[in-house]
């Protein structure tokens, strides 16, 4: 009987030590929500910080030539479909429009405006995965436009 009560005693014991201590006041709830609330923003802005960092990343000088060389050696494929382009206008036999010139003016400003970018780029290094995406961009606008060109629509 003796081990009963002690059992029944240390049971009661555990059981209000539990209740009582497991019940937190509302006031203590909400600073420990607002303790949470403020730890996530702190994670949030770290992590945005972190992302403009790696947005802001420089191309590292391999990055950077074989990032070039490709590019110089897409260009110099367009400018010479574009050579062809002007060579074709000259063969006698077929006639072009002023809106085939000046679309050949058009992708020869292109290039030009891709050259510069790449030049001003290689000056100023920063942004390296934004240049990167706009310039591929651009280059791949390039390419279908010249396929444009060379496509007869006319039937």
């Amino acid at each position: 009987m003796k081990n009963t009560f002690f059992t029944l005693l240390f049971a009661t014991s555990m059981l209000a030590g539990t209740l009582l201590t497991g019940c937190q006041s509302s006031a203590t709830k909400e600073e420990a929500a607002n303790a949470k609330v403020d730890e996530a923003q702190q994670d949030l802005m770290e992590a945005q910080q972190d992302a403009d960092i790696e947005a802001q990343k420089v191309a590292t000088a391999d990055e950077w030539n074989a990032f070039k060389t490709e590019s110089e050696i897409k260009i110099s494929e367009y400018e010479i479909r574009i050579k062809a382009l002007k060579d074709q206008m000259k063969k006698p036999g077929k006639t072009f429009d002023d809106l085939y010139k000046k679309r050949i003016e058009q992708l020869e400003q292109k290039i030009a405006d891709l050259k510069t970018r790449m030049n001003d780029y290689e000056k100023n290094q920063s942004g390296w995965e934004e240049f990167k995406r706009e310039f591929n961009h651009d280059m791949d606008e390039l390419g279908i436009a010249l396929k444009d060109m060379t496509v007869d629509n006319k039937n």
